[in-house]
């Protein structure tokens, strides 16, 4: 089973690249299909349908695994103990906490590419509160997804909620102070929701002064959504095969620039949320647990083995090397997730730019991967919001 989905996603995978129209073909007929990996496979469908610019249907689909992944499915005694007896891939697939939380961030992404801000802001809020949930009712201590806090910031400031605005870039600022455009997102917002006392903590903590384009109403932003890389992907653990452990994708490309000939701007991407770092981190504090189902399933192995044996101790010395050699680690998981999120943005006067993206390597050298030239629209007093995707 495993197998089967690994290969089918792996191919769909090296397909994404270059075609995305095609990986969406190959992923439909098992999407669609009712069964335990149905979700996973739910998962990597609605990527590989955003990444083919068909958002309404990648929403669709998200929607689809969002319900599926919430449902209070405890499983039948008879699949719990299948999955001792044979192994974790018989259990139908749920989903891990930080993928559940990220249908959510695409999910928004997927309506500000169809302009519709309300609906990216409901997917911000919606997404906090599975945290917050996690948080008080699950007794999981996970961190607030701050690239869900700051997209809200930008989607409130497109609407002129100046209040709202700030209150989400504060709220960023706490979850990771380190991410550079906040000390001028901080002081702007502050100033536009009239709260002086907070904007003159914050020029005076950054070192920032106002910029006179900020009361110019008359201009927009173009606003990048940049996804990088790959997400870390399962493999069995080297230190006991029958549990998963989570390894870096490598790649080239770690971030990018938004470049605007017409007016010569070179923006580089700022990284605001690592789906790699919170993946590990989610996969490294269900080890305790995990390792103990699995030792329960060993014993369980040997007791069955050894009642096998019993009445025919060849048998039972067979069933013994047959279940435990089926004993492997479940390494279903979204596979098609970027590595992290970036963003970059550019204030400019109304009107049509031609706009492309390329990739930079760690040095800032470019990389040959990029999103050659595209039109946009930039409105007065509004964000243009688009996204790109690198895999090398």
């Amino acid at each position: 089973s495993c197998a089967t989905y690994q290969g089918v996603v792996k191919q769909a995978r090296d397909t994404l690249k270059h075609d995305p129209h095609k990986a969406v073909k190959m992923l439909e007929k098992p999407a669609a299909e009712e069964g335990k990996d149905q979700l996973v496979y739910l998962f990597d469908y609605g990527t590989a349908l955003q990444l083919a610019g068909d958002y309404r249907r990648s929403n669709e689909i998200l929607l689809q695994a969002d319900r599926m992944a919430e449902v209070k499915d405890y499983h039948s005694i008879s699949k719990q103990a299948l999955s001792l007896l044979a192994n974790e891939e018989q259990v139908q697939y749920k989903g891990d906490d930080y993928e559940k939380v990220l249908i959510n961030a695409m999910l928004g992404i997927n309506f500000l590419m169809m302009g519709d801000l309300d609906g990216a802001l409901v997917e911000t809020r919606r997404l906090n509160q599975k945290l917050e949930h996690y948080r008080i009712d699950a007794k999981k201590n996970y961190e607030q997804n701050v690239f869900a806090v700051y997209l809200g910031g930008l989607i409130w400031e497109s609407n002129r909620d100046w209040d709202d605005a700030y209150i989400a870039f504060e709220k960023a600022y706490k979850l990771n102070s380190g991410i550079p455009y906040l000390k001028e997102d901080l002081l702007r917002a502050a100033l536009n929701a009239r709260r002086s006392e907070k904007a003159r903590e914050w020029q005076k903590k950054f070192g920032v002064q106002p910029k006179p384009e900020w009361k110019n109403r008359g201009l927009g932003e173009l606003v990048l959504i940049y996804q990088q890389g790959w997400g870390p992907r399962k493999y069995p653990h080297p230190t006991w095969h029958r549990i998963p452990k989570l390894y870096p994708v490598h790649t080239i490309t770690v971030g990018a620039k938004l470049i605007i000939d017409s007016k010569k701007i070179s923006e580089p991407t700022q990284q605001i949320y690592s789906v790699e770092e919170v993946a590990i981190k989610t996969l490294d504090d269900q080890y305790a647990p995990l390792v103990a189902k699995r030792v329960g399933a060993v014993v369980a192995k040997k007791v069955v083995a050894d009642q096998i044996r019993q009445k025919n101790e060849v048998a039972g010395f067979l069933a013994d090397i047959v279940m435990q050699a089926s004993d492997r680690a479940d390494l279903r998981q979204w596979s098609t997730l970027p590595e992290s999120f970036q963003i970059a943005k550019v204030l400019l006067k109304p009107g049509t730019y031609k706009v492309r993206v390329e990739g930079v390597d760690e040095n800032g050298s470019p990389t040959g991967e990029a999103m050659f030239d595209r039109e946009f629209e930039v409105k007065p007093g509004k964000k243009t919001f688009f996204t790109w995707r690198s895999f090398q």
